[in-house]
């Protein structure tokens, strides 16, 4: 005897394939299936609507089903009441925890429907009185009371749309062949959007955005009011600082194009030059740090989180060397983020879309085309991926962003 529960999912399910992935996923977890309505939209723009029901050996394999369709908006037609169960040992969840996505999810309690805070992928969810939010597994604590059922939860799927004289999110392979002049207005235009509606753009950048010279293009779309928060490693800002003070990075004369003597000494006297003045904002402070984008940041009041790893040089004194500090420093930030660019940086992209809600717009700048399309594949269904190298990307957008930049070039 199977246990078995009815779902229901609405969308445009078979132009999107929709429908066969969720039908994937309950073979692919073992269940099984019978479609007992399938309504198909008459014309292009009309919703289909299909309910099932979905069957598994036992309870806590079918809770997982349930939670996997889950994902791509197959909720409960009955959707019940959650069950709750207390933690008993620091950092870990209870059995069954219910593992969230990053789309907008709701919890009914007490007969209300209930918005999660901050959705984020990869998490459980607790229960606070009459209110629920995420949190990452390394927070949890004796005591708490998390959601261990797939029961009394319902997520609501992306609404994928498909238009005729525009690039938009994912509607094709990410390719190097798309009109640059037209991504970077749309990127500019997220960005300005953002601003209009009082948010905050995200940025979330690796080195090559040093190393390919477009350090001043970005220090003017910093000054311009575009860089709210910047997101990186210990090796940003350790190179952004080296051409400060040495006019290279990695020990290359960014003027030049070529390596200078003892060059390769260059960012770790970089590093222990701010270690001495105590942090980055001192260093600007004392007159030590006066140009490049760290600086511009500390003038302009921009935040900035460095979170390191085991390779990095130093670090820098401002660098979280506790990955998960490092990670409650990035989630402190998010509040208020209504668009994120991320630029030359696979790790520290992958991180952040890990804990973006799917609501914010998402674009992701890379000559490595693996590194935009690893954001889909781990779940950022709203990632825009861009494939260029990021220093023309960068001086295009700072001339788009920035009258003065453009002026002066």
């Amino acid at each position: 005897m199977q246990v078995t529960e009815t779902v229901e999912i609405t969308g445009h399910l078979m132009d999107s394939g929709l429908l066969s992935r969720v039908l994937d996923d309950i073979r692919g977890y073992g269940g099984e299936y019978t479609l007992d309505k399938f309504d198909l939209g008459y014309d292009k723009d009309d919703p289909s609507t299909v309910r099932m029901t979905v069957g598994a050996d036992d309870e806590e394999s079918l809770q997982r089903l349930l939670m996997r369709i889950q994902t791509k908006g197959a909720n409960l037609v009955d959707p019940g009441t959650p069950d709750i169960t207390e933690v008993t040992t620091d950092g870990v969840f209870p059995d069954g925890f219910y593992s969230t996505t990053n789309l907008p999810t709701s919890v009914r309690l007490d007969g209300h429907w209930v918005a999660v805070q901050n959705p984020e992928m990869d998490c459980g969810l607790l229960v606070e009185g009459d209110a629920v939010r995420t949190i990452p597994m390394s927070d949890v604590r004796a005591g708490m009371k998390i959601i261990t059922s797939a029961q009394g939860v319902r997520v609501t799927p992306p609404i994928v749309t498909s238009t005729e004289d525009g690039f938009g999110f994912m509607e094709s392979d990410v390719s190097s062949e798309k009109p640059q002049r037209v991504l970077v207005k749309q990127v500019a235009d997220g960005m300005r959007e953002a601003k209009a509606n009082g948010q905050k753009v995200l940025w979330v950048g690796g080195p090559g955005i040093v190393h390919t010279g477009a350090a001043p293009a970005m220090v003017a779309i910093v000054e311009a009011g575009y860089v709210d928060v910047l997101f990186a490693g210990n090796a940003l800002a350790t190179h952004d600082i080296e051409s400060s003070l040495y006019g290279t990075s990695l020990g290359v004369d960014l003027a030049r194009g070529r390596g200078v003597e003892h060059g390769h000494e260059h960012h770790i006297r970089a590093i222990n030059t701010i270690r001495k003045a105590g942090s980055i904002k001192a260093a600007v402070e004392q007159g030590v740090l006066t140009s490049g984008v760290m600086h511009a940041l500390v003038k302009t009041g921009g935040k900035f989180v460095l979170v390191g790893s085991v390779r990095d040089d130093g670090p820098l004194p401002d660098v979280y060397t506790d990955v998960l500090e490092g990670q409650r420093a990035m989630r402190a930030e998010l509040d208020g983020v209504g668009y994120c660019l991320m630029a030359a940086t696979m790790l520290h992209s992958v991180a952040t879309g890990n804990i973006l809600p799917a609501s914010i717009p998402l674009t992701c700048v890379d000559i490595n085309p693996a590194t935009v399309t690893k954001l889909a594949d781990r779940g950022s269904s709203q990632a825009r991926g861009i494939v260029t190298d990021v220093g023309l990307f960068i001086e295009h957008l700072a001339r788009e962003l920035s009258p003065e930049y453009a002026d002066s070039k």
